[in-house]
């Protein structure tokens, strides 16, 4: 059985709890372009990027994505209760869909080209999604294409910014290792 260190799943936590509460706030920013402009929906959605880019990025561990996504999702319903399921499963949908690329390379392949893979793949999906549950039939074709762009780009960006952050992090020695912790070894 694969054991996790306190460590990790304390640094899950921070990461999680911060990230949610810039999903909860963006989450209000959201309902509103929903509401009024929904074809630059796709501006918010990478900030439930954010904490499982950057739980990936500074402990490389499997699991770790999904976990900060769900803490997030979980902190950012704090703010707007009604949709805790929509905090919750975006948070464990982005983080599933981050890992998927380092999970098929058995989590030993790092290159940050599979991060922005990750994140452009899941933004797609996210969109094609999202935009049939607002009505794609009522936009024209131009709609569609600034929507799947923008849905493209806010999760790349966010995933950027979630490794910059990372690494930063692992610059202040956030990431160092436990005694006894030698599965992050470089």
């Amino acid at each position: 059985m694969h054991r996790t260190s306190t460590r990790v799943l304390l640094s899950c936590a921070a990461i999680g709890v911060a990230g949610g509460l810039v999903a909860g706030a963006s989450g209000y920013l959201a309902a509103a372009f929903a509401a009024f402009i929904p074809v630059l929906y796709g501006l918010t959605i990478g900030t439930h990027f954010l904490p499982s880019a950057v739980a990936l990025a500074l402990l490389r561990r499997p699991g770790v994505a999904v976990l900060a996504g769900f803490i997030a999702g979980l902190v950012g319903a704090v703010f707007a209760p009604l949709w805790i399921w929509r905090f919750v499963g975006t948070g464990l949908l982005v983080g599933a869909l981050l890992e998927l690329p380092f999970l098929v390379t058995r989590y030993r392949n790092w290159s940050p080209w599979l991060y922005y893979l990750a994140a452009g793949f899941a933004g797609v999906a996210l969109a094609v999604g999202t935009f049939v549950v607002l009505g794609a039939e009522h936009y024209a074709p131009w709609a569609w294409v600034l929507y799947l762009a923008l849905f493209v780009a806010s999760p790349v960006f966010f995933t950027w910014l979630g490794r910059v952050i990372a690494a930063r992090l692992a610059k202040a020695g956030v990431a160092r290792q436990s005694v006894g912790d030698t599965q992050n070894a470089a």
